[in-house]
């Protein structure tokens, strides 16, 4: 069985679609069972310019008690995330650093007029 797709958005692209089995059979291979997830798909904040809608959505994914949310502008940009998540399910995830407040504005302020 599959992994459950919800959407009040209008559904999941066609390229999307064709990559799922490809990421439901990694996550069998790494002992996940795909119908036991499901995914949501919504509106990440209403548009701000009208008749241009909003440039993200929010993507839950449910699976027994957990939850967790990301906010991505396209479905293949969650996908391959979520892939990299099955692909990295033993270990927790590595969160990309930024640069600081302070860090930034130095880096600003020395950059040439």
């Amino acid at each position: 069985m599959s992994i459950i797709l919800q959407s009040t958005v209008g559904g999941f692209s066609a390229q999307f679609m064709r990559k799922l089995p490809l990421v439901e059979q990694a996550m069998r291979d790494h002992g996940l069972d795909p119908a036991e997830f499901v995914i949501s798909k919504d509106y990440a904040s209403t548009a701000t310019v009208p008749f241009v809608g909003p440039f993200f959505y929010d993507y839950s994914v449910f699976f027994g008690d957990e939850k967790f949310t990301v906010t991505e502008p396209n479905d293949m940009v969650f996908l391959d995330y979520f892939f990299q998540r099955v692909l990295a399910a033993d270990g927790p995830p590595e969160l990309p650093r930024r640069p600081g407040l302070i860090q930034r504005l130095f880096g600003w302020m020395a950059q040439p007029v």
